[in-house]
């Protein structure tokens, strides 16, 4: 391929070679959920906090109090709403996030949580090196496992896309899953150029996000555009549709959006409704990861 190739005049070993360098293999649900359940649910955060504006070296006081409400507001209305009904989380953190905010790693874990990588200061991952990008990944694990007591099992990129060497690295370092990709709705073994990793992937989707609906960096042109109580609606109807075909149903949340008052209401009334459903397995993604591995799920 030339520098000035365009798409359409490349040759299929091209095209073909990018889409097959990472890819989605045999599916991973478990014939059978835990305790006879009809479905899996995944709740999970990210904890970008001040990595927020830092990721992109905006130092400004007003853009780091954004994310600090992560951590100083919303960190703690999350988690007495998630002790109240009982259901694991998975908060995906940066490590400058955790070390800004090591007391509330404890908490994560003291409640029964898990904790995995998210990467070093949220940096675009996809613009690194191999090097760079395998020393800020193993500088992240070896934080957040300090500071847990735990190393972390799984990853989700901080761009929720993967460099060329990114799969390499996250073999190479030993992490049991990631949670990045989103080729299907439950998870799947990820392929390196057709070839069987043995990574789990547990699937995000942008739909299933409380970023694109809420987010609000005017200077980057994101401003919230939706009612709540509108992403309700579509997170119950993702959830009753994950429930009849007895699958996976993942949300994904940043405490920094959805810790407001006025949007903690629609993930109560998500719980409400996911509680309503008394066959259902509530677990992390660690959980999920090791229940398709082995065939029982981590306690």
């Amino acid at each position: 391929m030339t520098e000035n190739e365009k798409p359409w005049q490349w040759p299929e070993t091209t095209w073909r070679g990018y889409a097959e360098a990472v890819r989605a293999g045999r599916r991973l649900s478990p014939e059978n959920w835990p305790g006879g359940a009809r479905a899996a649910v995944l709740i999970s955060f990210d904890s970008d906090h001040e990595t927020l504006g830092l990721h992109n070296a905006n130092t400004s006081p007003g853009q780091l109090s954004q994310g600090e409400y992560g951590a100083r507001a919303g960190v703690p209305r999350i988690l007495e709403l998630l002790a109240g009904y009982g259901f694991p989380a998975s908060f995906f953190v940066p490590a400058v996030s955790a070390l800004l905010h090591p007391g509330e790693i404890r908490e994560y874990v003291d409640a029964g949580h898990e904790v995995g990588v998210h990467g070093w200061i949220h940096e675009r991952n996809t613009l690194l090196d191999k090097a760079t990008e395998t020393e800020l990944l193993t500088r992240a694990r070896d934080v957040l496992g300090e500071l847990s007591g735990t190393t972390p099992a799984g990853i989700r990129t901080p761009s929720w896309d993967f460099s060329s060497t990114t799969l390499d690295t996250i073999r190479e370092l030993g992490f049991a899953y990631d949670s990045s990709l989103m080729a299907d709705d439950d998870p799947y073994e990820i392929l390196a150029n057709g070839e069987p990793t043995g990574i789990v992937e547990i699937p995000v989707d942008w739909i299933r996000d409380d970023a694109p609906y809420f987010m609000m960096a005017p200077g980057a042109g994101s401003r919230a555009y939706i009612r709540p109580r509108d992403v309700l609606e579509m997170w119950i109807d993702e959830f009753d549709a994950a429930y009849r075909a007895g699958g996976v149903f993942q949300l994904t949340m940043h405490p920094h959006i959805i810790g407001h008052r006025s949007r903690l209401v629609v993930l109560r009334e998500l719980l409400d409704h996911i509680r309503s459903h008394p066959d259902v397995w509530a677990a992390t993604h660690a959980q999920l990861a090791e229940l398709v591995t082995t065939g029982s799920p981590v306690r």
